[in-house]
């Protein structure tokens, strides 16, 4: 676990990497029940074969939320973090296949001042990556973020 980054500590070029997470068919199907994709790439062997794969295959946006259920487990941004105000330039590049392990590899970008005082924008490069280094998901994640509290309410 990393201590508390709040806006001051956000400094671009800084890059945190997780913990591993192995991928199983339970949490393909698990993802597939919550929000009613079950297209047969990610449910059917057979048919993501005849569509040029090893087997069956993660939804993309299941990557895109392994990103954030990953950082969450770094446990630097639970206080600090008040909003995610959008993701941009998110890719898809390389198929995740269960039994496969990722760590998410997260790059500070940039960060600036709002408008109202105790808080900043900062940008977050988030990338899903193999035990091989091969990236299977990345994006631009936009988050707000809280200036470091001082005293008793630290």
């Amino acid at each position: 676990m990393t201590d508390q980054i709040w806006y001051e500590d956000f400094i671009p070029g800084t890059v945190l990497t997780s913990a591993t997470r192995r991928i199983t068919p339970e949490d393909i199907d698990a993802y597939a029940r919550l929000t009613g994709e079950a297209h047969p790439v990610h449910m059917d062997d057979a048919f993501a074969q005849a569509a040029g794969f090893a087997g069956r295959i993660t939804h993309g946006l299941f990557n895109l939320a392994l990103i954030e259920g990953l950082k969450a487990g770094l446990g630097c941004f639970e206080r600090s973090v008040i909003a995610s105000l959008g993701w941009t330039d998110i890719k898809f590049p390389a198929p995740l296949y269960p039994g496969e392990e990722v760590h998410l590899r997260l790059e500070f970008v940039d960060r600036r001042p709002t408008s109202r005082p105790g808080r900043g924008l900062a940008t977050e490069r988030g990338s899903l990556v193999k035990a091989d280094g091969t990236e299977v998901a990345r994006g631009d994640h936009l988050i707000l973020l809280l200036n470091r509290v001082e005293g008793p309410a630290a």
